[in-house]
């Protein structure tokens, strides 16, 4: 079942660039939100592939083949994994790439689980930010910069850190304009807006009501502008 306003920010990291070629997720990272905040939901897990990992791909993620060896095999994680996805919408940066090599370990399991997209919704964020920022680069590094989130902890790929990045980067990225500048202006030495988490468990805002003199008050001005425009909305 879906719950609704439930998203689940994903990221893999593989022992090279192609399931038909027998690669395999060695890492997977995710995140919940829930309604647009951070929960403290998280699944992360490192896989033992049952292959060697590429040079070029150990360059990108630093992962070795003896850090891997003790970790589960992917049929031993499958089941968690998925109760963590299922009915949720999952944000990935070049979703084809993560989605590919998730449709091919549970094909196989053998176990008749299907394709992702049959049991989640799917938020290409690298589609999107190239239809929102076109003609300049939207990796997750380029994105950082325009949006001014800190990712200098991020030496090297991972699945949950880039998870936890990226979903900074959607959030701020589909939540409306950061400021009186545009992204170009930000990415050329405008002041930049940095993201900062408020803790889930913060107490609830104190709402502050009108007194019966503010509202007589408010009602005048609104008198006013009915009988000088001849039309106010806020009388409507």
């Amino acid at each position: 079942m879906r719950k609704k306003g439930r998203q689940v920010v994903l990221d893999t990291e593989t022992t090279g660039l192609n399931p038909k070629e027998g690669h395999r997720i060695i890492e997977i990272g995710c995140v919940e939100l829930v309604n647009r905040r951070l929960t403290d939901r998280k699944f992360h897990m490192y896989i033992n592939p049952e292959r060697k990992i590429d040079q070029g791909a150990i360059e990108v993620h630093g992962i070795t083949n003896e850090s891997l060896q003790d970790k589960p095999l992917f049929k031993d994680v499958a089941d968690d994994f998925l109760d963590f996805i299922r009915g949720a919408e999952l944000i990935i940066h070049n979703a084809p790439f993560d989605i590919g090599f998730m449709d091919h370990e549970f094909a196989l399991l053998k176990q008749g689980i299907g394709k992702t997209e049959e049991f989640c919704t799917v938020f290409d964020s690298l589609v999107y930010a190239r239809k929102k920022h076109p003609g300049q680069r939207n990796s997750l590094d380029a994105l950082c910069k325009r949006y001014g989130i800190d990712n200098s902890h991020r030496d090297l790929h991972g699945a949950l850190l880039d998870a936890e990045i990226l979903s900074d980067v959607y959030l701020l990225m589909t939540g409306g304009q950061l400021s009186m500048l545009d992204d170009d202006d930000l990415s050329e030495g405008g002041k930049e807006q940095v993201i900062q988490r408020i803790s889930s468990d913060r107490p609830a805002l104190r709402i502050i009501e009108c007194t019966a003199e503010e509202l007589l008050e408010h009602q005048k001005n609104l008198d006013m502008l009915e009988k000088s425009s001849g039309a106010c909305l806020w009388m409507q």
